[in-house]
């Protein structure tokens, strides 16, 4: 089974660019590679942030897209976005009680996925508020032995690039650090929101950053004084990136692709034949 994810897409960032924005070139162009490619998901994951502002212009752009796409969509919120323009445009999506917009998937090959709500309106950091523990929590209990794939925008930890992190131990952390300590089902976190591919693990758990549909947050892990403007890159054009997560009944295995027009310089003909019959052999 593959699993894409994108995230951080940032639709209606320049909303007036002619002949179209760039965040949403980005986007089509990736959601083209999906399509056409030889890898096609059995599902997309949309990881957050997938409008700059949330409104439902930008919402409906996105949604437009998408819907030529030939597999489920799995959309979620990210701080940039906001849940009444997500159900506007997504009404698959049910929201549970308190209105967070957090859901359950049981996919193919006996695999469980958790879509989790980590948004604050108002908040550019994360939020995990006892209810969404609870429900984290009961959904967790409810199949303790079935392999579980948990999605979230915000990542849980300190990555070190200074202006995008959160603190050390923010509350919402440390909440989400004891529901999942010991929950041995969860093959793996991903996350969005820092627009780099990043790899951690979290509660014991392994957790991946995949990077951003948008461009991407600039590769400076030195020290930033918010009050001393150092000239230093924050974004930068690194091409659109997305994930395919492949989970085969037994493991998960994760994937990064950037998507450009890339130059290919071997194909499988027959002078390679022998190479790839060779390695097979190894086997």
């Amino acid at each position: 089974m593959l699993i894409a994810q994108m995230t951080d897409i940032h639709v209606g960032f320049a909303p007036d660019d002619k002949p179209e924005e760039l965040n949403l070139t980005r986007f089509r162009a990736t959601l083209e590679r999906l399509r056409s490619g030889p890898n096609m998901p059995d599902m997309l994951v949309l990881s957050g942030d997938i409008t700059d502002h949330g409104d439902a212009e930008s919402f409906a752009k996105a949604a437009d897209l998408l819907r030529e796409m030939p597999f489920p969509i799995a959309p979620m919120v990210g701080n940039h976005d906001s849940r009444a323009g997500l159900l506007g445009a997504f009404p698959q999506v049910t929201p549970a009680d308190g209105g967070f917009l957090h859901y359950v998937i049981e996919a193919r090959l006996g695999l469980r996925i958790i879509c989790l709500d980590t948004l604050e309106e108002g908040r550019h950091g994360g939020a995990f508020c006892e209810a969404r523990a609870r429900w984290l929590a009961d959904r967790l209990g409810e199949a303790p032995e079935q392999p579980t794939l948990i999605f979230m925008h915000h990542p849980p930890v300190v990555a070190g690039i200074e202006w995008m992190d959160p603190g050390q131990h923010e509350p919402w952390m440390e909440r989400l650090r004891e529901v999942l300590t010991g929950q041995s089902q969860v093959q793996a976190i991903h996350c969005g929101h820092l627009h780099r591919p990043i790899t951690t693990r979290f509660a014991g758990i392994p957790l991946g950053v995949t990077p951003s549909v948008a461009p991407l947050v600039a590769m400076d892990l030195t020290p930033i004084d918010q009050k001393v403007p150092d000239d230093r890159e924050l974004i930068v054009t690194e091409p659109p990136t997305y994930a395919l997560h492949r989970w085969d009944g037994t493991s998960l295995v994760s994937h990064y692709e950037s998507v450009g027009d890339w130059q290919i310089l071997a194909r499988f003909h027959a002078g390679l034949q022998p190479m790839i019959e060779g390695m097979f052999a190894e086997r």
